[in-house]
């Protein structure tokens, strides 16, 4: 598994894709943080970092099915998974070692925001004005966000060979499995009923969870809980394709 997570990262990290994740996330970020008015923190009368927090899961949506889009699909398309798998590698093995992979990549990513904590730390009237809890429980939850989507990319990195259709169907599943929920329990059929239950499915009723500063175990559980789910799900993918 340490040979495949290296072997991907010197991949990401050699190319320009890495640098790409980085800048666009800041710049997406850094446009909602600092420069549009309506959600400007300077706009605001107190320090905080929602903005970042509430933009983050948008961007992830398509940030990283484009990174984890090729994982699978070009293996299958240059024909090297069947070099892959004559290594002494199981597939949890290479599965487990792009996983980490594109996680550390995104995290990467997530990691030079801490300047805006540090510049909103130090905006706040009188300095250090700032719910630090809800801003760590905020992290959190988006690092736990990202395991969940890079695991559903590359489930659909394994189900098609063409990196275009694995994007788009890893965009559709994130924003499915993030935000469908909430609305499905707004449907009359659910409402009054059935809605608390029908939004614990999706990802972001625990997010805004955590994001508050309250880490549950049922909330860490879900999330571990989805992850593993779609790893097993592309192992399931993997071996059916060798099948076939």
């Amino acid at each position: 598994m340490r040979a495949v997570l290296w072997k991907e990262l010197r991949s990401f990290l050699s190319s320009l894709i890495a640098y790409l994740v980085v800048s666009v996330f800041l710049i997406m970020t850094g446009l909602f943080m600092w420069v549009f008015k309506d959600t400007s923190v300077l706009e605001y009368n107190y320090a905080g970092l929602e903005q970042l927090f509430s933009i983050g899961p948008l961007v992830f949506t398509f940030l990283i099915p484009a990174i984890t889009m090729r994982s699978f699909s070009e293996e299958h398309q240059q024909g090297t998974i069947e070099l892959l798998a004559t290594k002494p590698l199981t597939d949890t093995q290479i599965i487990l070692g792009k996983y980490f992979a594109n996680v550390i990549l995104v995290l990467l990513a997530i990691l030079p925001t801490l300047i805006y904590f540090y510049s909103v730390y130090q905006l706040g009237a009188p300095k250090g004005n700032i719910d630090t809890g809800a801003v760590i429980g905020s992290y959190i939850g988006l690092c736990f966000l990202a395991a969940i989507f890079v695991a559903i990319g590359l489930f659909c990195s394994s189900v098609s060979s063409n990196q275009i259709v694995s994007f788009i169907l890893a965009a559709f599943l994130c924003f499915f499995m993030h935000w469908a929920f909430s609305y499905l329990s707004n449907l009359s059929i659910f409402f009054g009923t059935w809605d608390d239950v029908v939004q614990k499915i999706g990802i972001n009723h625990h997010y805004n969870a955590i994001s508050k500063g309250k880490i549950s175990s049922q909330d860490v559980i879900y999330f571990i809980s989805v992850a593993s789910a779609f790893i097993w799900f592309t192992h399931v993918s993997l071996a059916k394709r060798k099948w076939a």
